[in-house]
């Protein structure tokens, strides 16, 4: 069971409307690599993996829809007083035609969110070496968002995102040495 606090987990803020810097954060919502993908992804796999580390799926899964959360309310913001010239200007006239400034799970070209974005092997330690990578993955598309942008107060927001990936896929790292050890001694899976 979720206990929900009705707080984000880290205070977003925006220096002003910025629609172009809404286009590139929108990948973070609903692309292959953003909060959504890892959110299903580890609580989908949490299914198939050993009970040593089910508990780290279910948390990391949590938490990326806090993140989810966070990312939402930072393309809103950046959004909210935009005029459709501006959407336009930042080659989100197809998105506001089709949802106003809605959110929508798509990426920062457009495409709709898949679930083909997700993954499970169902090998617990191929599982945990997918999921590094994608939280290796969205760091760095937090470091090149960041370097898109000079909104000091979006970046303060993007920056604790950056770092909560980096703790995340140190945890997978754990985790995989955790199952390869107990694999090596009780030769199992």
């Amino acid at each position: 069971m979720w206990y929900y606090e009705k707080k984000l987990q880290y205070p977003v803020k925006v220096s002003e409307c910025n629609p172009m810097l809404a286009k590139f954060l929108i990948e973070q919502y609903g692309g292959a690599d953003g909060e959504l993908s890892a959110a299903l992804r580890y609580l989908n796999q949490r299914y198939s993996i050993p009970d040593k580390v089910v508990g780290l799926l279910t948390d990391i899964g949590t938490e990326e829809f806090a993140h989810l959360e966070m990312i939402a309310t930072m393309v809103y913001k950046l959004t909210k007083d935009a005029t459709p010239e501006q959407m336009k200007a930042a080659g989100l006239g197809a998105h506001y035609s089709n949802h106003d400034k809605a959110l929508y799970y798509e990426n920062a070209a457009g495409t709709p969110w898949t679930a083909a974005y997700i993954t499970a092997k169902g090998d617990p330690i191929a599982d945990l070496y997918e999921d590094i990578a994608a939280e290796e993955k969205a760091r760095a598309t937090y470091q090149w968002i960041i370097n898109l942008s000079d909104d000091p107060d979006l970046n303060d927001g993007l920056k604790f995102l950056r770092e909560r990936e980096i703790i995340h896929s140190l945890r997978f790292r754990e985790a995989v040495e955790i199952l390869i050890e107990e694999r090596d001694r009780k030769k199992i899976f």
